[in-house]
C-alpha cells in the first residue's frame, strides 16, 4: 500500500544552483538566476503542472483508443509584478496529433484532468487562474 507522504533533498550546489533529490532517487538540477545554466524553481512549477495534466490526458486518450501520435502541452504562466511574484495566471494549452482524434474525447480528457485528477493544477487552482484549451492536429 502507498503512503500518502512525500519527500525530497535540496543540495546546494554553486552560485545559485541546486540539486533536488525526490524520495524516490531521481534528481534534477535547478538555478535561481534566470540566465542560469537550468530551471529556475518556478519553471519547474510551470513544468509540474504540465508534466501532471498530460499523463492524465495521455491515460485517458489511450483508454478511449483515441489513434494519436504524440501530445503536448505549452504553458504560460503570468507573475505578479511584486513580491512574492507567484503565479496569477497559468494557461495550458494540449496539443493532440494523430489519426481521425475525436475533439470530444480530448475536450473530455482535458477537462478530467483539470477537474478532477491533476494534483499539481488543482493545487494551484486554489490561488492561480489556471485555464485550459487544445487543439486536434490531423497526424
Amino acid at each position: 500500500m502507498m503512503s500518502n507522504s512525500m519527500s525530497a533533498k535540496v543540495q546546494w550546489l554553486d552560485g545559485m544552483k541546486f540539486v533536488a533529490t525526490s524520495g524516490t532517487g531521481h534528481s534534477v538540477v535547478m538555478d535561481g538566476n534566470r540566465e542560469g545554466h537550468a530551471p529556475t524553481p518556478m519553471e519547474m512549477v510551470l513544468m509540474a503542472a504540465g508534466s501532471c495534466s498530460s499523463v492524465d490526458v495521455v491515460s485517458i486518450l489511450e483508454k478511449t483508443r483515441q489513434q494519436f501520435v504524440r501530445c503536448e502541452v505549452e504553458l504560460e504562466g503570468k507573475r505578479a509584478d511584486s513580491v512574492p511574484a507567484v503565479f496569477t495566471d497559468i494557461h495550458m494549452h494540449f496539443k493532440v496529433y494523430g489519426k481521425g482524434v475525436a475533439e470530444q474525447h480530448v475536450e473530455r480528457a482535458v477537462k478530467l484532468s483539470a477537474d478532477k485528477y491533476c494534483s499539481v493544477s488543482i493545487m494551484l487552482g486554489a490561488s492561480v487562474n489556471v485555464t485550459h484549451s487544445f487543439e486536434v492536429i490531423e497526424a
